[in-house]
């Protein structure tokens, strides 16, 4: 799929997910918003979807990472999010279908689904914003849990079979501590280690995703389901 034909598909998705929260207590049924197939997950006869709630509770994430977005804006989020939320969703799916070797336990899977979890809190500002930003759009724990444990899946693989990515080591950490610009730089090593190194497997995470959804795009064939 073309890079311009995604983006008009986004951006009819993006009308139809921008107006959802300001219905979503008026409907009680969630909706499909996207199908999308690929070789790696079956082609069309294992078709996945992504549905309104899931989506914009994700694009709401993007950007309360987006730092100034948040800072200056009373939306809660722009099309540009949207987008950002669906190829994340989309390369995420992806990579958690695919085969790892050795295959992850339930325990690998649950300590990466909450690692993943402290990477987000960290970026968005805790635990309060991560639970108003599912009562806003209708996400529950259980919701939550899935999402986390489809990123936990997603980067494993990438850790396990492209390249390690999920545990840093103190010496590249000194590194990044010492010569790049991170949001830890008013404290000591020892007093950033923990939480620099979730910022560091965050950031291997985001650019990861990022390069797999662009080469994933030729081979995906993306439906928006009209509301």
């Amino acid at each position: 799929m073309s890079g311009g034909s995604l983006r008009r598909l986004i951006g009819g998705i993006a009308i139809f997910v921008l107006g959802f929260a300001s219905r979503a207590n008026a409907e009680s049924v969630d909706r499909v918003v996207v199908r999308f197939v690929a070789p790696e997950i079956g082609g069309v006869r294992a078709p996945r979807f992504i549905f309104a709630r899931e989506l914009a509770f994700e694009a709401r994430l993007e950007a309360l990472t987006d730092s100034e977005f948040a800072r200056h804006s009373e939306r809660p989020y722009l099309e540009r999010h949207v987008q950002s939320a669906l190829e994340r969703s989309v390369a995420e799916t992806l990579l958690a279908s695919l085969r790892v070797e050795p295959s992850p336990t339930e325990g690998d899977v649950s300590n990466q689904a909450e690692l993943a979890r402290r990477i987000l809190l960290d970026r968005i500002g805790g635990e309060d914003v991560l639970k108003s930003a599912g009562r806003a759009e209708g996400i529950g724990e259980g919701d939550m849990i899935a999402i986390f444990r489809r990123r936990a899946r997603a980067g494993i693989y990438l850790d396990r079979m492209v390249a390690p990515m999920l545990a840093p080591t103190p010496a590249e950490l000194r590194q990044v501590y010492a010569t790049e610009p991170h949001p830890y730089s008013s404290m000591t090593f020892d007093q950033a280690q923990l939480a620099l190194g979730r910022w560091v497997v965050g950031r291997r995470l985001r650019d990861a995703f990022d390069l797999y959804f662009q080469n994933a795009r030729q081979r995906l064939e993306v439906t928006v389901i009209a509301p």
